[in-house]
């Protein structure tokens, strides 16, 4: 096993703190779900180091208001919109046949948190479609301009809730098992973390780096099928901060610390919380990273599955 990635930053840490004095003039960015929540942080972090940036939203009017927001704070008129319903391969795939030249940097931020059972008109469990689905099939189209960048980095933004399920591959859909949201929305952040492994062992010869992230327990957007109750009882499970929640801002850092800090220059396939790679899981807790999310075989049979 390589040694444990260690940065000077902490739980504590802003987007703005891990991104202070990184210069990311000439790289192009793209941030899913990139008008609301971390997503926004994330792309104001890069937009304000100089990169530029397109949020990747479903909403495209919410998305303008938000570049317009950006481009003011930031003073980097380099801020764009696009269309993208992760749920429908259709707009995954106009969106990457609308991409011209190099892509330096993929934030795979966008997602659905343990919603009511819903299928996408091929019978995909809308969880695992949303979460994983459309943003391999993002990533993998992409793949050539990533690779023309040259050192690029993709991001995949998890959760300690990988800790729920792993990636039952012979039922990802729930065809055969009662359907529960929170084990639905587990193994789809289990398999987000199984893409970096695969993702980062495919493309390595293509200078292409992938890794996975756990941001932090933070009130937005994500949680609008989810009740108070479940939200503490979740937050006090996961240590998320002691008795409060996150900041976006906070919850952005490690995104943006994987997407853009030198610091990361040549580190693949691992899993961050924090701002540092996750320790093994210990039975009992919710922090740190299950082995099954990390083992090369299951992200080499769901990298199969996921393409057929």
């Amino acid at each position: 096993m390589p040694e444990r990635f260690v940065t000077p930053f902490t739980a504590a840490s802003t987007a703005a703190d891990v991104v202070a004095g990184v210069d990311l003039t000439g790289r192009r960015a793209v941030v899913t779900g990139g008008a609301s929540g971390i997503g926004i942080e994330t792309a104001r972090a890069l937009a304000s180091a100089g990169a530029e940036v397109t949020i990747a939203v479903r909403n495209v009017a919410d998305g303008a208001r938000v570049a317009d927001d950006l481009i003011a704070a930031t003073g980097n008129k380099a801020v764009h919109v696009g269309y993208l319903d992760l749920a429908d391969p259709a707009t995954v795939a106009a969106f990457v046949a609308g991409w011209e030249g190099p892509l330096h940097i993929l934030v795979n931020n966008a997602g659905v948190m343990a919603a009511p059972l819903g299928r996408t008109p091929e019978g995909w469990e809308m969880q695992f479609a949303t979460n994983h689905l459309g943003h391999f099939a993002l990533a993998t189209g992409l793949h050539r301009a990533l690779a023309a960048a040259g050192g690029a980095r993709v991001v995949a933004v998890s959760s300690s809730a990988h800790l729920r399920s792993p990636v039952v591959l012979d039922d990802i859909h729930f065809n055969h098992r009662e359907y529960e949201p929170w084990s639905a929305y587990g193994q789809s952040k289990t398999a987000n973390v199984l893409f970096a492994v695969e993702g980062s062992r495919r493309w390595a010869d293509d200078g292409i780096t992938v890794n996975a992230l756990h941001p932090g327990g933070i009130r937005t957007n994500l949680q609008r099928y989810v009740s108070e109750e479940d939200l503490e009882r979740a937050r006090r499970a996961a240590g998320a901060g002691g008795a409060s929640w996150r900041t976006p801002e906070q919850g952005a850092a490690t995104s943006v610390l994987l997407a853009a800090s030198p610091l990361l220059t040549g580190v693949a396939g691992r899993y961050f919380e924090d701002c540092n790679e996750a320790l093994p899981n210990e039975q009992g807790t919710r922090t740190g990273v299950a082995p099954y999310a990390l083992d090369p075989s299951a992200a080499a049979r769901l990298w199969e599955l996921s393409v057929r």
